[in-house]
């Protein structure tokens, strides 16, 4: 019996370090990270696409808009700044969000990189889910278009994202309750 009490013990400690490097990096319930998001859609390149962000009534970032194909266009984005340096020891992320059955990146930059780096991520229409991205899971991209780029090291990572795109033409809606990284 000492024996179990011994790994029952190793397993809780190490289950705490885990948990105390669970970092929010989205939490408008919390007032963590609703404040400094842009919107970047396709009207950058003669695009017609349109979205928004706001807060709705339950603290959640709701993320709503319409895809548009005209004009070369075909994306919505919003994204803020951020500081990667308390992401050193981060080896996922996890985002808790709520869709309209379209596929959404979450994309990541870093200091000093001409890449964003993204992983796709499927919402079920009207179903909260939660999506967990490991870190090997980011790829790099360059205008759209996936490249040779290094590794994503996340403590440089200095602002992140979520886009729409790949020919999803028509409205989204896609709600944020959180995003952490572990």
């Amino acid at each position: 019996m000492n024996k179990y009490k011994f790994y029952l013990s190793i397993y809780l400690v190490l289950q705490s370090i885990t948990f105390s490097q669970n970092i929010s990096m989205v939490d408008p319930s919390n007032n963590i990270g609703i404040d400094k998001w842009g919107i970047v859609n396709d009207g950058v390149m003669g695009g017609i696409s349109q979205s928004n962000i706001y807060l709705n009534e339950a603290n959640n970032i709701i993320f709503a808009g319409n895809v548009s194909l005209e004009n070369n266009g075909g994306f919505a984005s919003i994204r803020r700044g951020f500081d990667g340096n308390q992401l050193k020891e981060a080896s996922k992320f996890l985002l808790r969000v709520k869709g309209d059955g379209n596929v959404y990146k979450f994309r990541l930059t870093m200091k000093g990189s001409y890449a964003n780096y993204s992983a796709n991520f499927k919402t079920i229409k009207g179903q909260w889910v939660d999506i967990e991205i490991p870190v090997e899971n980011f790829q790099p991209y360059y205008f759209g278009r996936s490249i040779r780029a290094p590794k994503l090291k996340v403590q440089k990572v200095n602002s992140m994202g979520i886009l729409i795109s790949d020919k999803q033409e028509g409205n989204f809606l896609l709600e944020i309750e959180h995003i952490k990284a572990f």
